[in-house]
């Protein structure tokens, strides 16, 4: 059975200290679930000490970024052996913050998610369009562009998510309606069933991201071809997160 996975991203948001008193906090209140996967994508200083707490828990750990390199002279950057030997299980590749404000290429996404693979962790690969370019009508041309430039040379689906995260609904408030949100993930389903096959495209976990929040939390999760979210600032309260991992879809 496909899961669905709830995903919280808490970009460069809380210290050791802080992430230890909510993770623990979180552990302790969660509920236990068959049919959702929980995961958590603290800042890189954070995920050491995370990992400890969240062990044998339902919480995964998850990384923000990465490096497409094992080691070598890259200041200040991580590499994919250093995230899976904390314990990390996911890393996001591609988020919007990382293309518009770190200058990434697809090409450059590319690389990062056959590397996290290629090591043993599973990629959140992050697609979507600007306002500009959804008010032009260009957001399929712009997703189809995204999917097939990072997924180039690609194989190994098992190991895959797909977040649609439209720019303009981001850190905005706004948010795609349900039924916006679900004609692009279903676009997203038939582009991949109709590169590779479509066995790969219905097993694809395809998650939605922006402003997710527990006011909306239901209704999104009710949508067919949603399969889970990608929470930014909804995730960094306890019990908001806790209500948005036990939405009833």
């Amino acid at each position: 059975m496909k899961k669905s996975l709830i995903a919280g991203n808490w970009k460069m948001y809380k210290t050791p200290a802080e992430s230890i008193n909510f993770v623990s906090e979180l552990v302790k209140n969660i509920k236990s679930y068959e049919d959702r996967d929980v995961l958590i994508c603290p800042p890189f200083t954070s995920l050491y000490p995370v990992s400890k707490i969240i062990k044998n828990s339902a919480v995964k750990l998850g990384a923000q970024n990465v490096y497409f390199e094992n080691e070598g002279a890259y200041t200040g950057e991580i590499s994919p052996l250093m995230l899976k030997d904390t314990g990390v299980e996911y890393v996001i590749c591609g988020h919007s913050e990382r293309r518009n404000i770190f200058g990434e290429s697809d090409e450059i996404i590319n690389k990062k998610v056959k590397k996290v693979v290629e090591t043993g962790m599973n990629a959140i690969l992050c697609v979507g369009e600007k306002l500009e370019e959804r008010e032009k009508g260009e957001t399929f041309n712009v997703i189809e562009n995204q999917v097939k430039r990072c997924l180039e040379g690609f194989d190994k689906f098992e190991n895959l998510v797909i977040a649609y995260e439209p720019v303009w609904a981001i850190g905005t408030g706004k948010t795609a309606l349900p039924s916006q949100a679900e004609e692009v993930h279903i676009f997203i389903r038939e582009l991949i069933a109709k590169i590779y096959n479509k066995d790969i495209a219905e097993n694809l976990i395809i998650l939605y991201g922006g402003s997710v929040k527990p006011e909306n939390i239901d209704q999104l999760m009710k949508e067919k071809n949603i399969d889970g979210v990608l929470v930014g600032g909804a995730c960094l309260k306890v019990e908001s997160f806790l209500r948005i991992i036990d939405y009833r879809g």
